[in-house]
């Protein structure tokens, strides 16, 4: 692609960087076929390429957001289907993340878009905040039917459809700590607790730290993590989001100091793809860009730390697994296969559904945000994993697993919660029920 920006422009790090994604794209439409929005609603300005025209007349110009913009570059999930399809090698990914904070620089939005979006950056990343937004949320839940028929309130319509019904109890797990290896220390690493998992499934962290005690690894819950920034670093506010990573890079750093981490694991995998990219996000910062870049070295994805470890195989047990791969996981970080090959050495039955390319809705708060287009990907992706006909469902996003859940009776667990089981751990209380449990 052709691009004109000025000198002046270029001297800006973050227009040079876009400048450079924006001359690789070929317009081959290519990422048109697995864009989720753009297969949902058809239209071009709706699909990878249409949005990079859109951002580059924006920054060529250099001019603020407007209405059409802002609508467009909003309805995108970054999911990044369209970076894995890119023949190219077209970086969508800082593409629209730099249009983002461009918005959120230079456009105002109404009302009560500012509204929700203010509420969500300052409940979600907080667990004790969102903790008691939730246990309040139930006194709003009869509303639910009144404020879908505002457009301006089916946010929070959204918000109180994916209130669970019941809240698990605090763990002790979230606590700081230092989790000793069970027999021969093998490792040691650091864990992330995260902001809203521990809150809505607890036991997800728990089966990690169980496994990998057994395992031989030492587990430490660093004191004075944070949230990782993912959800406000995709709404376009970068300073609270390079806020958070900074304050994480500082903790991890200590821990790498202080007694060396083999990894950072993480157990959601919206969150591993914005860890790892803290070396991307901090470095024009000279305090932190090398610490930010030991640190997004260090992070791994649950599923990939186990496969540097020796579990045995384990006797078929007859239960059909639905794996759903996040986003964040597939495209995102670039992990596939992973997660079903160790589902299959512990002895599950594993299926892919069809589509799998495909999100299925949640994208951190697109499915507050953006709820009917979200709303289409959920019962899309629902019916195909459903005609898997599985017994359970496996994926390694919280988000995803709350998004789904919604949709299906068929019970859906975190990929490390059946693998905790397979080598010695409990049942996952979600599957107590099942018959061939």
């Amino acid at each position: 692609m052709q691009t004109n920006f000025t000198p002046a422009q270029l001297a800006d790090p973050h227009v040079a960087e876009s400048e450079k994604i924006l001359r690789k794209c070929v317009h081959c439409g290519f990422c048109t076929a697995t864009c989720p929005t753009y297969v949902t609603l058809g239209n071009e300005l709706d699909s990878p390429r249409g949005r990079i025209y859109l951002i580059k007349d924006m920054l060529e110009n250099g001019r603020p957001a407007d209405a059409e913009v802002v609508t467009h570059i909003d309805r995108c999930l970054s999911c990044l289907a369209c970076v894995t399809t890119c023949p190219s090698g077209v970086d969508y990914m800082h593409l629209v993340d730099h249009a983002r904070a461009h918005i959120e620089k230079t456009y105002k939005r109404p009302f009560m878009d500012r509204l929700v979006r203010a509420i969500l950056a300052a409940v979600l990343p907080y667990p004790d905040r969102f903790r008691l937004a939730l246990k309040l949320s139930w006194v709003g839940r009869p509303f639910a039917g009144l404020l879908q028929r505002a457009p301006a309130l089916k946010p929070f319509a959204a918000m109180l459809a994916l209130t669970p019904r019941r809240l698990p109890p605090a763990s002790v797990f979230v606590a700081p700590a230092n989790h000793p290896p069970i027999g021969e220390k093998r490792g040691r690493v650091a864990i992330l607790s995260g902001c809203a998992q521990p809150v809505l499934d607890p036991a997800i962290n728990e089966a990690t730290i169980r496994l990998l005690t057994r395992l031989g690894v030492e587990v430490v819950v660093p004191e004075g993590e944070s949230c990782c920034g993912s959800l406000v670093h995709h709404m376009g506010r970068e300073e609270q989001a390079l806020g958070s990573a900074r304050a994480n890079v500082d903790v991890w750093t200590r821990e790498i100091e202080k007694g060396g981490l083999d990894a950072i694991i993480i157990t959601a995998s919206g969150c591993g793809t914005t860890i790892k990219d803290y070396g991307h996000m901090l470095r024009l910062d000279p305090a932190y860009a090398e610490k930010a870049a030991r640190v997004s070295s260090l992070a791994k994805d649950i599923t990939e730390y186990l496969t540097s470890l020796e579990l045995p195989a384990q006797m078929p047990k007859g239960i059909i697994v639905a794996y759903h791969s996040a986003c964040s996981m597939q495209h995102g970080q670039r992990i596939t296969t992973a997660p079903k090959q160790l589902l299959k050495a512990a002895g599950f039955n594993v299926r892919d559904p069809a589509e799998g390319h495909l999100c299925c809705g949640s994208a951190g708060t697109y499915n507050i945000m953006q709820s009917d287009i979200s709303d289409a990907l959920k019962a899309r992706k629902v019916r195909n994993i459903e005609a898997m006909k599985p017994d359970v469902i496996a994926t390694g996003n919280i988000g995803c697993m709350m998004q789904i859940a919604t949709g299906t009776a068929v019970p859906i667990v975190h990929t490390v919660q059946l693998l905790d089981w397979a080598h010695g751990g409990d049942v996952p209380e979600k599957l107590k029920d099942l018959p061939l449990v």
